[in-house]
C-alpha cells in the first residue's frame, strides 16, 4: 500500500469516525446551534464586525489604533488554507513577505516594507528584523517557523518600526500571534482531511469544563504531504515534503474574578525535505545531459541524488500572570522558556557544472541548537484621561552551529551519468566540542553565541479636554541594552587565525544600548474617520558573522520612520477603508562581503587554484544613509447581506547606500587590490508591489449554511541577491505571480446529537499557475531558481460539539 492510499485510508477513517461521534454523542450546545445563524445573519445585516487587536499590549478596536496593521483572523487562516507561516510565501498580506532561505523552508527569511531582511538565517551570532511574538513570547530564530499553528485567534502584521513597545529585533515590524485560551466550557472541534500529493490531516482542539477554578486546553495536530517533485534516486526522499506533528497543553487558574494563571507546554516535530531548485537557462559552462535546461516546472527531478528530510523539533514552557488590581490597573507577567533543534540535509543538482568526471549535487549539512528564556512584566493601566502602559523585560538566548558540506555525486566521462558517492568528503573534521553529523567531512564553520537583552519601555496616551475629545497624543519610549559573547572554533575546516597570526578560537564579546522613542497625533474626525501621523524608530542588533574569518562585531542596524494614515468607516460600517503613507531613514545598514581565503605556496605566492570564498564572508555596516518609503492600503466592503469583498495593496520603495568592498582580491601580475567603485546594494524579496484580494459569500439555505472563498494574489517580483553578479552582468528579479487560492463548503450541518459538522474543498494555487518565485543569474551557471508550489488540493470534515 502506498503512502497516498495509506493517508487516504487513514483521513477517510477519521472522516467516518467523526461522523459516527457526532451522531453518538449527547447534545451539549442545541440551545447555542440553534441560535447561531440568526445570530450571525445579524451581524452581516449590520456591517462588518469590530476587529479587535492587542498591538498596544491591551484589547482596542483596530480601527482605533493608530498604527498602519494586517489581521488575518481564524476564518481568514481557515480559508486560505494557512497551516504554518510557510504558506503566506503565496502572499496574504501584501507588506509581509517570507521567503525560505536557500530553498529550506524550515528556515524563513520574513521581511516587513522591505525593512529587516536576514537573507542568512543560518547564523546565530545575527538575528531577524522581524520580531514573531506567540502569546507575548518573543521566538528568537527564524528556524522552525514553518512548524504548524495551533488553535489561532489571529496573527496581526505591526507594519513599521516597533521599537518601543516590542524593542528589539522589530525593525521592519512584528507578527504578534495570539491563540485561543481555556474557556472552561465544553468543546470539541475536529477536523480531518485528505488532498493531492498524499497529504492529510487531523487537527483536534479539547476544551475542557471548569473544575475547581481550573480550565484545560489541549490542541494536537499532525499534517504531512509528499513531495511536489520526485527524486528518482532509490531510497532518497522527495522534494517539498514535510510531516509536521505537535500537541499544546493549557492549563488555567482563575481563583477569584480579577486573577488569572495560565501556563502552556507546546511541543511539535517537523520532517521536511528541501525544494527543488531548476536550472532554466544556461550560461557559459557545458551543461550535462543528464542535469539539462528546464525552464518550467517538473513532476520528476531529471537526475536522483541522497536526500533526506530536514529534523525540527521545539518545545516551550509558558506562564501567564494577569491580576486586574482595578477596573482602572491590570498588572501582567510573561515568562517563558524554549527550546529548539534543526537540522539540515539540503541537496541539489542546479546550477552543476560539467566536467569529465567531476563531482557536483553539494550536499548541506547543518545542525542548529538553540535555548532562550524570558521574563516581561506589564502595567496596563488608565487614570483620567490618560492611557498608559509601562513593562521591564529580560532575555536570554543561547546557540550553537555547525555545518559539514561535501560532493554527493560523480559525473562520468561524457555527462550521461553519474554515479551516488559514500556520504563524506573522507576528510577528518577539526576537534571540537560541539556535535557533528559525519565524522569523516570536513566542517566548514562552527560556533557558539550567548545574548543577552534587558529594557525598560513606557507609552502613554492623552486626550486633551479640548475640541470634544477627539485629539489623541500619544509618546512612549524605551531603554534597551543587549549583550552578545561568542566563539568561532572553525572555519573552512582550520582552527582560525587571528590578526597576530595566533590560531586558535576566535571570540567577541560587546554591547550595545540605545533608547528607541515614539510620538504619536491621532484625530478623530468623526466618530468612523480617524487620521494620525506617527514617528518611532526601531533596530535589528548587531553581532558577528559565523563564516567570517576576522569574527568582528558589527553594529546594529536602525531605521528612524515617519508615517501618516486614515482609518475609515462608511456606509453604516459596510465600507472600511485603511490607507497609510511612510517614509523612514536606514541607517547602518548590514552587508555582507566575500572575504576571499587565500592559499599560498612556499614562496609567498597566491595559489589562485586553491583559493576560495566558501564560507569566508563578513559583515560590515554600511556607511552613508538608505531610504524606504511606501504606501499601503486595506479595504473591507459588504455591499449586501452575505457577501464580503476585501482586498490590500503595498508599494514599498528600498534604496540602500551604495558600499566599498573593504576586502582585497587577487589580481594576477598585480597582487592584492582594493576596490574604490561602491558596490550598488540592492534589497532583497522586497517586490515594489504586492496586491491581495478576496471574495467571500455565505447563505443560509434551509438546513445548512454555504461557503466560498476566492483570493488572489500577485506581486511584481523582486531581488533573490543584494548585487550583481558582474559590472556587465545585472541581477535579475523573481517572476511576477498571480496565485489564486479556493474554498467552498456546507457548514452547521445538524446531526442527531446537537452537534455540528462541516465539509468542505479546498484548493490552493488553483489554476496551476507557475513563475519562479526565487531566481538568481550568473554568466558561467546560467538562471537557477525556484517555482512556486503547484495545485494542491483536498477535501475537509470538521465536527464541532
Amino acid at each position: 500500500m502506498n503512502i497516498g492510499f495509506r493517508a487516504l485510508a487513514m483521513s477517510g477513517a477519521s472522516l467516518c469516525a467523526l461522523w459516527v461521534a457526532a451522531q453518538a454523542s449527547p447534545s451539549f450546545a442545541a440551545e447555542a446551534d440553534a441560535a447561531d445563524a440568526p445570530s450571525a445573519q445579524a451581524s452581516a445585516a449590520a456591517g462588518l464586525s469590530e476587529v479587535v487587536v492587542t498591538a498596544e499590549k491591551r484589547s482596542e478596536n483596530l480601527q482605533k489604533t493608530p498604527i498602519s496593521i494586517s489581521v488575518l483572523s481564524t476564518v481568514d487562516l481557515e480559508n486560505r488554507h494557512i497551516e504554518s507561516l510557510t504558506d503566506l510565501i503565496a502572499g496574504g498580506v501584501p507588506s509581509l513577505h517570507v521567503t525560505p532561505y536557500a530553498a529550506r523552508p524550515f528556515n524563513l527569511i520574513l521581511n516587513i516594507r522591505g525593512v529587516g531582511v536576514m537573507t542568512d538565517t543560518n547564523q546565530p551570532a545575527r538575528d531577524p528584523g522581524v520580531g514573531v511574538y506567540i502569546d507575548g513570547v518573543y521566538l528568537g530564530r527564524p528556524q522552525g517557523l514553518n512548524a504548524a499553528l495551533y488553535d489561532l485567534d489571529s496573527i496581526e502584521v505591526l507594519k513599521g518600526p516597533q521599537g518601543t513597545l516590542f524593542g528589539r529585533n522589530t525593525e521592519g515590524g512584528a507578527l504578534n500571534i495570539t491563540t485561543k485560551k481555556p474557556s472552561g466550557e465544553f468543546h470539541l472541534d475536529v477536523t480531518s482531511g485528505v488532498g493531492n500529493y498524499g497529504s492529510y490531516e487531523t487537527k483536534v482542539h479539547l476544551d475542557l469544563p471548569e473544575y475547581h477554578n481550573f480550565s484545560v486546553k489541549v490542541d494536537g495536530i499532525i499534517t504531512a504531504r509528499d513531495g511536489t517533485v520526485k527524486n528518482p534516486l532509490a531510497g532518497a526522499s522527495d522534494y517539498g515534503a514535510y510531516d509536521r506533528r505537535g500537541v499544546r497543553a493549557q492549563v488555567q487558574w482563575r481563583p477569584t474574578a480579577n486573577f488569572t494563571a495560565n501556563y502552556s507546554y507546546d511541543n511539535s516535530h517537523d520532517a521536511s525535505t528541501t525544494l527543488y531548485a531548476n536550472n532554466v537557462q544556461a550560461g557559459t559552462n557545458k551543461v550535462a545531459a543528464i542535469t539539462p535546461i528546464l525552464p518550467h516546472r517538473v513532476d520528476t527531478a531529471p537526475i536522483g541524488i541522497p536526500l533526506q528530510p530536514s529534523i525540527g523539533k521545539q518545545s516551550g514552557h509558558a506562564l501567564t500572570l494577569k491580576w486586574d488590581v482595578s477596573p482602572a490597573l491590570t498588572i501582567k507577567s510573561i515568562s517563558s522558556y524554549r527550546e529548539l533543534y534543526q537540522s539540515q540535509w539540503q541537496n541539489s543538482a542546479a546550477a552543476a557544472v560539467f566536467t569529465p568526471n567531476a563531482q557536483f549535487a553539494r550536499y548541506s549539512l547543518a545542525e542548529f541548537v538553540q535555548s532562550q528564556y524570558s521574563e516581561e512584566l506589564q502595567a496596563i493601566g488608565e487614570t483620567g484621561r490618560l492611557k498608559y502602559v509601562a513593562g521591564a523585560l529580560v532575555y536570554h538566548e543561547h546557540v550553537e552551529d555547525m555545518a559539514q558540506t561535501f560532493n554527493s555525486m560523480q559525473f562520468n566521462a561524457n555527462g550521461t551519468a553519474a554515479t551516488v558517492l559514500p556520504l563524506g568528503s573522507n576528510v577528518t573534521p577539526v576537534s571540537i566540542d560541539i556535535p557533528i553529523l559525519f565524522s569523516h567531512a570536513g566542517i566548514d564553520r562552527a560556533s557558539r553565541v550567548s545574548s543577552d537583552s534587558y529594557g525598560l519601555y513606557g507609552q502613554a496616551t492623552w486626550t486633551p479636554p479640548i475640541f470634544n475629545d477627539i485629539v489623541h497624543l500619544t509618546g512612549g519610549l524605551r531603554w534597551t541594552d543587549d549583550r552578545k559573547d561568542g566563539q568561532l572554533y572553525v572555519i573552512n575546516n582550520a582552527v582560525p587565525v587571528d590578526a597576530y597570526g595566533k590560531s586558535g578560537v576566535l571570540g567577541f564579546e560587546k554591547s550595545w544600548s540605545r533608547i528607541d522613542p515614539m510620538v504619536n497625533l491621532a484625530v478623530d474626525v468623526t466618530p468612523d474617520v480617524e487620521v494620525y501621523a506617527k514617528w518611532g524608530t526601531g533596530y535589528k542588533s548587531g553581532g558577528a558573522n559565523s563564516r567570517s574569518l576576522t569574527y568582528k562585531a558589527f553594529n546594529p542596524e536602525e531605521i528612524s520612520m515617519s508615517e501618516i494614515g486614515a482609518k475609515t468607516e462608511f456606509f453604516e460600517h459596510r465600507l472600511r477603508l485603511d490607507i497609510a503613507a511612510y517614509t523612514g531613514i536606514y541607517k547602518n545598514v548590514q552587508v555582507d562581503f566575500s572575504a576571499p581565503y587565500y592559499s599560498y605556496d612556499a614562496n609567498g605566492n597566491v595559489i589562485t587554484s586553491a583559493s576560495t570564498t566558501r564560507t569566508t564572508t563578513d559583515t560590515i555596516n554600511a556607511p552613508g544613509n538608505g531610504r524606504v518609503s511606501g504606501v499601503e492600503t486595506d479595504f473591507m466592503l459588504a455591499p449586501m447581506e452575505g457577501l464580503t469583498l476585501s482586498g490590500s495593496y503595498a508599494y514599498a520603495y528600498v534604496h540602500l547606500p551604495a558600499t566599498i568592498n573593504p576586502f582585497p582580491t587577487y589580481v594576477a601580475g598585480v597582487g592584492m587590490v582594493v576596490t574604490t567603485t561602491p558596490t550598488v546594494i540592492y534589497q532583497e524579496y522586497t517586490p515594489a508591489h504586492a496586491v491581495t484580494a478576496a471574495i467571500d459569500y455565505r447563505t443560509r439555505l434551509e438546513s445548512v449554511t454555504l461557503q466560498a472563498h476566492l483570493d488572489g494574489n500577485w506581486d511584481s517580483g523582486s531581488y533573490g541577491t543584494d548585487r550583481d553578479p558582474s559590472p556587465t552582468l545585472k541581477a535579475i528579479k523573481s517572476q511576477p505571480g498571480l496565485v489564486f487560492n479556493g474554498r467552498i463548503g456546507l457548514a452547521d450541518i445538524r446531526v442527531a446529537s446537537g452537534a455540528k459538522m462541516a465539509i468542505s474543498l479546498w484548493s490552493r494555487n488553483l489554476f496551476n499557475e507557475q513563475h519562479l518565485y526565487t531566481r538568481t543569474i550568473s554568466s558561467t551557471t546560467g538562471v537557477s531558481g525556484i517555482f512556486n508550489d503547484p495545485r494542491t488540493f483536498g477535501i475537509e470534515g470538521n465536527v464541532k460539539f
